[in-house]
């Protein structure tokens, strides 16, 4: 399904989340810590025009920022605004 977000919305794929720690201890499901990290994959008509968020950007965000949606191929992807954006890493 291909998802377009509308006016201020931005698509992000967020990061899967480490499944072993730096010390080896492999996690179970509830102990892992949602990914605060991932791509931009799509934005609204009112962000294609600014050149601050552009698709294939990497970005960190807030815990609770957006909202989530399931794809059919089980993959999760968020849909925030531009301000739930904390930072772009490059």
């Amino acid at each position: 399904m291909n998802q377009i977000p509308v006016g201020d919305r931005i698509i992000v794929k967020p990061d899967v989340p480490e499944e072993v720690t730096k010390g080896g201890i492999v996690l179970a499901d509830t102990a892992k810590e949602k990914s605060l990290i991932g791509t931009v994959i799509s934005i609204g008509d009112e962000k294609r025009n600014k050149f601050q968020i552009q698709p294939g950007m990497r970005v960190r965000f807030g815990v609770y920022s957006g909202t989530e949606i399931q794809e059919k191929d089980e993959e999760t992807l968020l849909i925030m605004r531009e301000e739930d954006i904390y930072t772009i890493i490059s």
